[in-house]
């Protein structure tokens, strides 16, 4: 998983990629967007709450984004992740059938994807492993809530910690730095939803 330029090893402000190793054109498009819109390197690596440095590899392909740093830049740019990565329109099928997109394993989680592309509100269901990524603090844009499905979930939000069983839930704005950990050695599975949209609340962090 990538680092923001000087950040502390496994105290970012990203999610695990759930995105394949090899992303060839997302690179020249995370350029193209920013010189179409006539924006500087520093404008948008401020924006994003990135060094310049760290975004020109980005744009080179020297560096591979993180999901919720595509969603940042998505976001500036005012298009869609799957812009970004150069994919066909999304269909408006409503319905994502069971098996019809194989899980992603990263950093020890794993994630299904429940939704479909193209979509402000990006919804997984996710297993959580004991032990995995307890200590990473995420921090980035936009809104989370989660819904235990099976085991416990340690939820640490600001200097808060909650212990969430199967059927509890937590909505939150994801600016508040949190961490999720399975509180369990049996490991915990939860549905996941993601939002570029963030709550006024959002100002006060």
């Amino acid at each position: 998983m990538n680092t923001p330029e000087g950040a502390a090893p496994g105290r970012s402000g990203e999610l695990p990629t759930i995105l394949p190793e090899a992303l060839p054109d997302v690179a020249p498009r995370l350029r193209e967007l920013r010189r179409d819109r006539r924006l500087t390197l520093e404008t948008v690596a401020a924006r994003a709450g990135l060094s310049p440095a760290h975004l020109s590899r980005l744009e080179t392909g020297r560096r591979q984004p993180s999901l919720p740093m595509l969603l940042a830049l998505a976001r500036i740019y005012g298009t869609t992740v799957s812009d970004l990565l150069g994919e066909a329109p999304a269909e408006r099928d409503p319905v994502v059938r069971a098996g019809r997109q194989e899980p992603v394993e990263a950093d020890g989680w794993t994630y299904h994807r429940a939704g479909g592309s193209g979509r402000a509100m990006q919804p997984l269901r996710v297993v959580v492993p004991y032990g995995a990524q307890g200590d990473l603090v995420r921090v980035h844009p936009g809104e989370e809530w989660l819904y235990v499905l099976g085991g416990r979930l340690r939820l640490g939000l600001g200097d808060a910690v909650h212990v969430l069983g199967p059927g509890d839930s937590a909505h939150f704005d994801s600016l508040t730095p949190h961490r999720l950990a399975a509180a369990d050695p049996g490991g915990t599975e939860l549905l996941f939803v993601h939002t570029l949209l963030q709550s006024p609340a959002a100002d006060l962090h």
